[in-house]
């Protein structure tokens, strides 16, 4: 890619996060939906007015007083999805990884015959991969 792709693509991407920012700056400000929309309407004609822009200085212009705007605008107590970084249930789910189900009691692993049977012909596809792709440990390696 060259640089002037590169940074046209750099600032493209600036500024639709700044468009995307400015939305759920607006949505926090605003909890009825009718109002949110109007406003976010004229947020857009904002964007249009300067989209045909080309020249380089101006366009960075823009986008520093776009964002220094947006900082300056912010809500005091911003919206957060809940899944999300910063929300209420954002990992609240802790998922076990995989090497658990090595640890279960067998009676535990009898109430689940297929999928332990299956689990079992993974784990040796895997080593067989492994072994094929990185070749077998030696007993050097095993003992450090």
């Amino acid at each position: 890619m060259s640089a002037p792709t590169a940074a046209a693509l750099a600032h493209t991407k600036r500024v639709c996060s700044l468009y995307k920012k400015s939305l759920r700056s607006l949505e926090s400000w605003y909890d009825r939906r009718h109002i949110f929309r109007y406003q976010a309407v004229l947020m857009r004609a904002r964007f249009d007015q300067h989209k045909n822009e080309k020249d380089p200085t101006k366009i960075a212009q823009l986008v520093a007083d776009g964002e220094r705007e947006l900082f300056e605008k912010q809500h005091f107590q911003p919206k957060k999805f809940a899944m999300s970084p910063g929300g209420v249930a954002f990992e609240r789910e802790v998922i076990p990884p995989d090497w658990v189900l090595d640890y279960w009691h067998p009676l535990e692993k009898a109430q689940f015959p297929e999928y332990f049977a299956r689990r079992e012909k993974r784990k040796q596809e895997y080593v067989t991969w492994w072994e094929k792709q990185y070749g077998k440990a030696s007993t050097t390696d095993s003992h450090h």
